[in-house]
């Protein structure tokens, strides 16, 4: 049987330009420059400071407000506009760097420009003497190197794109051949290979000296398994070789490059700067934080717009229809120029509130650098503390990096979980993981730590942390199980 009921439930929505200035705040420095450059670009109606920055005050950042000032729809009475209202609000009309120490510095940070890694390979390539068919295909092949520097597609997809793309009839053999014959030549050695076991090998054929122990290129997939898995003792029963002969042969290959791709300098994915979006440094036995912007362009509403609208007030009554075009453009593009102009200033207040907050919260470890001082910190207790979502205190600390006197640290780095010892004080997640690494660095290398004897160490050290949480933290750093930490 059908009922009627009333029910009355809260939602929450953000508006379109509150979702544009969130995604202000999680550009990292380098994306927010070129954030404001587009707009730049975009809106005439903003303009670039030319002159130098005088000395402001700082601003508050006690208060974040996201009600920023709509942009409103295209359809509106132009009896409505209060020109006024536009010529009389000086207070968001511009957005100034607030560097105080920054006069002296270089204005733009440097760009490191190269040629691309696969137009690097190319030109090793063309030094061949191919027909005009091959050195086609030959390029199309570089064209499936990924940036670790293998081909992972099958050579009959390559010859189907080859005869749908090039038009040119080709056999797998023939690709095979170019392949193996050319392209697996080029530097770094390794290039071009389908696995791991191809691209090893391609790298010891090209030493001219090395310990083969009978480990060679007829051994099968099976064997070299075994190998990767490093189950030493088996391996050795299976090649029928010694110890000794053995431990040579893993030396040599323990030297190669298992992802040549990476070591070229010219790949631009390689060139990229980490620019730090704070600085906290110590001045007087007191924390300072700044943010970087010294390259963000400082930018104003256009004057040459206010004008414009000045002029228009004058002849609105006698020119209603006439200018009410010209009227609306200029109002829409004034009202996104100074909504810029505020999401820039809020941005910054949310940034310096939420990194003002890391900091005191952590200030221990930022007047020490010693990581047994960070406290257990998680989103929400910088999110109470400020006043602002979880997820705007997400943003900031998953894209922004901060410089420290003692290195420059992701700021997702500094939160951890809390955890409570022997004596029932409460301790960080990063304090068990650098325990954790000092055991391992420690370890017999023959005879590498087990979780299980890793919780023990633990545990005598007064830490009760058990074998899945510590299986846990050792893959968060990257660190391989026992077995695979193994030599012979």
């Amino acid at each position: 049987m059908l009922k009627q009921k009333f029910l009355q439930k809260g939602q929450q929505k953000l508006s379109p330009q509150q979702i544009k200035l969130m995604k202000l705040v999680q550009l990292s420095t380098l994306d927010f420059e070129q954030r404001v450059k587009q707009e730049l670009e975009e809106n005439p109606a903003l303009e670039e400071i030319e002159e130098e920055p005088s000395s402001i005050e700082e601003s508050d950042t006690s208060v974040i407000d996201f009600d920023l000032p709509e942009q409103e729809d295209k359809s509106i009475d132009i009896s409505e506009i209060n020109i006024d209202e536009y010529l009389s609000d000086d207070e968001i009309l511009d957005f100034k760097n607030n560097n105080k120490n920054n006069h002296n510095e270089e204005k733009y940070i440097p760009i490191v420009s190269g040629i691309s890694f696969q137009e690097y390979l190319k030109s090793q390539l063309h030094t061949f003497r191919l027909n005009q068919e091959d050195l086609l295909i030959a390029d199309f092949i570089l064209g499936n190197i990924d940036e670790d520097g293998y081909i992972r597609r099958k050579i009959t997809a390559i010859v189907d794109d080859i005869l749908l793309i090039l038009g040119i009839p080709v056999t797998a053999e023939k690709v095979e051949k170019l392949l193996v014959n050319y392209i697996q030549k080029l530097e770094p050695i390794g290039i071009g290979a389908r696995n791991l076991q191809e691209c090893l090998f391609i790298q010891l054929e090209n030493k001219k000296k090395y310990t083969r122990c009978k480990l060679s290129k007829k051994d099968n997939k099976k064997q070299f398994r075994i190998f990767y898995k490093k189950n030493y003792k088996k391996l050795q029963n299976k090649l029928g070789t010694t110890k000794n002969d053995l431990r040579k042969a893993i030396y040599q290959i323990e030297k190669l490059n298992p992802k040549p791709g990476k070591i070229y300098s010219g790949n631009p994915r390689n060139l990229d700067h980490l620019i730090p979006d704070f600085t906290i440094c110590i001045s007087d036995g007191k924390l300072e934080l700044s943010l970087n912007h010294r390259n963000t362009p400082e930018i104003k509403v256009s004057s040459l717009y206010l004008d414009m609208l000045k002029s228009y007030k004058s002849s609105k009554e006698r020119n209603m229809k006439k200018n009410e075009n010209t009227i609306l453009f200029l109002k829409q593009k004034i009202d996104s120029a100074k909504w810029f102009v505020d999401a820039i200033k809020q941005r910054q207040n949310t940034l310096m509130l939420t990194m003002n907050a890391i900091m005191d919260y952590q200030k221990e470890y930022f007047f020490t650098g010693d990581p047994y001082k960070i406290k257990p910190m998680i989103l929400k207790n910088i999110s109470q503390k400020i006043g602002v979502g979880i997820s705007t205190v997400s943003r900031v600390a998953n894209s922004k990096y901060v410089n420290t006197p003692y290195g420059t640290f992701l700021i997702k780095s500094f939160f951890s979980e809390k955890m409570i010892n022997e004596e029932g004080i409460e301790i960080s997640s990063i304090e068990i993981k650098k325990l954790l690494g000092e055991s391992i660095a420690k370890e017999n290398k023959r005879r590498p730590l087990t979780d299980e004897k890793l919780s023990k160490i633990l545990k005598k050290k007064g830490y009760l942390v058990a074998r899945r949480t510590v299986a846990k933290y050792r893959d968060q750093m990257q660190i391989p199980v026992a077995r695979m930490r193994k030599i012979l």
